[in-house]
């Protein structure tokens, strides 16, 4: 079943390009069936990338996915136009009434700052907590997994020495439980962080669960039990060439960074870069959407606090 977009969202074109169904409003109003309402507070700079990332893994079930994209009030995008986040993004205050399905919190550039240093940390703390009666099940994505766990667990994160740059081997530690149903016993996924969640601090906190982590790096995927929390410390929307042009992009200003590991083949940023980890990401979005979205939310929408 298709995704449905705005007809005019540059990301669909490209998209239909890859032979990814997606229908505009007046398409999705014919049919008979209740969609699955997303919605993605998308926190990242170049916001149409990540649009593309996310509804190419949105795509990957039988199910209609109606997506909608939030902006923040109390931040200042600078690398997306004012008028694609006028024309395709509403504000949290259009929504705050309204109830999702499913929330995707991306992750920022900004792991070095202090939360509370963050311009839109308190809008941010708003919606996570909106999140708790509003939605079946938030994904927080990075940044946005480790803001979500300081938020709602006091879990503080921790500066790196160096940068966690790369593709990275993990191992699934739950397999019985249904978000990583049809993982392998390892799998690859990226990582572009600078700072860390301990895994000491989340397994002392007795409503979460590790189901999957790396040696080299770290904790990966984190659950509230119930699964209405859900923690990604990874990026595997990423596409084949997000990590080379993060790398490049680095190189360019001038900044000490080494090319990101187990990425190029033979370590040569000069190559085309390995893509190891697709497959894994559609699962896990694809069971994300179905375990713990479609078949928890309520076919008529009330509030959910008294679950």
């Amino acid at each position: 079943m298709p995704i449905k977009t705005q007809n005019d969202l540059p990301a669909k074109s490209i998209l239909e390009r890859e032979n990814i169904f997606v229908i505009d409003e007046h398409r999705a109003t014919h049919q008979d069936i209740r969609p699955i309402t997303i919605a993605i507070l998308n926190l990242m700079p170049l916001k149409e990338d990540t649009e593309l990332q996310l509804l190419r893994m949105l795509s990957n079930t039988p199910l209609q996915v109606d997506v909608s994209f939030l902006k923040l009030e109390s931040h200042k995008s600078t690398h997306t136009s004012l008028s694609h986040l006028n024309k395709f993004y509403e504000s949290f205050s259009e929504v705050k009434d309204k109830n999702f399905d499913g929330l995707i919190l991306t992750g920022a550039p900004i792991e070095l700052m202090e939360f509370e240093e963050v311009d839109y940390w308190e809008e941010l703390c708003k919606i996570m907590e909106w999140s708790k009666t509003h939605v079946t099940s938030t994904l927080h994505v990075c940044w946005g997994a480790q803001a979500g766990l300081y938020y709602h667990f006091g879990i503080k994160k921790h500066v790196l020495g160096q940068k966690c740059f790369g593709i990275f081997n993990h191992r699934v530690r739950k397999r019985k439980i249904p978000l990583v149903r049809g993982f392998d016993d390892y799998f690859m996924a990226p990582h572009s962080r600078h700072t860390v969640v301990r895994k000491e601090d989340i397994e002392n906190c007795d409503d979460l669960v590790i189901l999957a982590d790396s040696k080299e790096a770290g904790v990966f995927l984190v659950m509230k039990e119930d699964g209405r929390q859900i923690f990604m410390m990874g990026h595997p929307e990423y596409d084949r060439y997000t990590l080379d042009r993060e790398y490049k992009r680095d190189v360019s200003m001038g900044l000490d960074i080494e090319p990101p590991l187990n990425y190029y083949p033979n370590d040569d940023p000069n190559e085309k870069p390995k893509l190891s980890w697709r497959s894994h990401a559609s699962i896990f979005y694809a069971n994300w959407l179905n375990y713990y979205v479609y078949q928890q939310t309520p076919y008529s929408w009330n509030k959910i606090a008294e679950k």
